[in-house]
């Protein structure tokens, strides 16, 4: 589920993939349900690609999305993101992901991260597992296509 939710640098909110079309894919905003075109110079990122640091390694989002879920059950997060300070939200995400790395999460990517599982429940798209076909695994092994960043 999550390979089909984008998130496009520079635009608010979550995309989900509607067609792929000649050097752009066509995306519907989950916020408003407007289709519109994300082109090749646009920075679009699979959630189904995203990584949280870790003191040792990284997890993959779903992995803390799912863990969310289960500490929220099911509910949106019980902590404000707007008005929360950084410390707010750092504790929060130690409660999910106790050895998340504090020097490369930053406190934006947090409340990036808890307004995307906000977004996520509110659409009920809570299906965090990520989808297994033995091919895509494959391909993504080989070729370090996985992306990691801080969001």
């Amino acid at each position: 589920m999550l390979k089909a939710i984008l998130s496009i640098a520079g635009r608010p909110g979550l995309f989900k993939l509607v067609s792929q079309g000649n050097k752009m894919l066509i995306v519907e905003s989950l916020v408003d349900g407007k289709r519109i075109p994300a082109y090749a110079k646009d920075k679009v990122i699979s959630l189904g690609d995203i990584a949280i640091y870790t003191d040792n390694d990284e997890v993959p989002l779903h992995e803390v999305l799912t863990a969310i879920k289960t500490k929220e059950n099911g509910q949106k997060t019980s902590i404000t993101v707007a008005g929360s300070k950084n410390d707010q939200l750092r504790e929060y995400l130690a409660e999910v992901l106790p050895n998340f790395d504090r020097e490369r999460v930053y406190p934006n990517d947090i409340k990036k991260l808890l307004n995307w599982y906000n977004l996520l429940v509110e659409k009920g798209l809570t299906d965090f597992t990520p989808e297994e076909s033995g091919e895509e695994t494959e391909a993504e092994t080989t070729t370090g296509a996985e992306e990691t960043v801080a969001e």
